[in-house]
């Protein structure tokens, strides 16, 4: 018989799935998905629930170099985008693998909007604790991403409660008729093929951060 698991002595703090999504600003799936993986510890009641190890936790924290989301309530009260994000540039957050591409819309971002703030995340998982962390005015995202769906990632972000105040462009290596499995994702947001990027990223990025409401305060002043 296979025996029941026994939860960690008391001596270790841990936290529930739902308390781990919350700090990091990401889904509860995308945290047991991350203990799937082994890239946090935990354990489980005989009831089948995850407890993940404080330890972990802040290991993992450590290692993927960010921190904790603030709590709901502290961004809850946060005002929208348009309001208090006068007097800041506008924040693009980049979710890519690929070191080329990675550098490639750095140098673009750089040589075309250079009032703007490019931040980078190399993996999906890590992009989703950026997203939480930095509301940013812009993402740009790669369709593909080791370790998590793309699809599954950008239909959860569109549902994010932060979601609302952010633009979205999606960039892949797929041809269109390659993108068919994620039609039900892709809809309605602009997509840039990789090999066109210099030329189609710019012009997307420049309408994404004029439609920014306080973007438009500032046209009408």
């Amino acid at each position: 018989m296979k025996p029941e698991p026994q939860p960690l002595p008391d001596t270790e703090s841990y936290y529930t799935t739902l308390e781990v999504a919350r700090m990091l600003g990401m889904a509860v799936r995308s945290v047991q998905m991350m203990v799937d993986r082994g890239e946090l510890q935990a354990w489980k009641t005989p009831g089948g629930h995850r407890r993940i190890t404080a330890s972990s936790l802040q290991n993992w924290l450590a290692r993927s170099r960010v921190g904790v989301a603030p709590p709901a309530a502290q961004r809850a009260a946060r005002p929208r985008r348009g309001a208090a994000r006068h007097g800041r540039p506008p924040r693009i957050l980049l979710i890519e693998d690929s070191s080329h591409f990675q550098h490639l819309v750095q140098l673009l971002v750089r040589q075309r909007f250079p009032h703007a703030e490019l931040h980078v995340a190399g993996d999906g998982i890590s992009g989703l604790v950026s997203f939480g962390q930095l509301q940013p005015d812009l993402l740009i995202v790669d369709i593909l991403l080791p370790g998590i769906d793309g699809a599954s990632m950008v239909m959860g972000l569109r549902r994010h409660e932060l979601f609302g105040s952010c633009g979205l462009i999606v960039l892949t290596a797929l041809d269109e008729a390659a993108r068919h499995d994620y039609a039900h994702a892709l809809e309605g947001v602009p997509v840039v093929h990789k090999p066109n990027l210099v030329r189609e990223l710019p012009p997307l990025i420049q309408q994404a951060l004029e439609e920014r409401p306080c973007a438009a305060a500032a046209a009408d002043a």
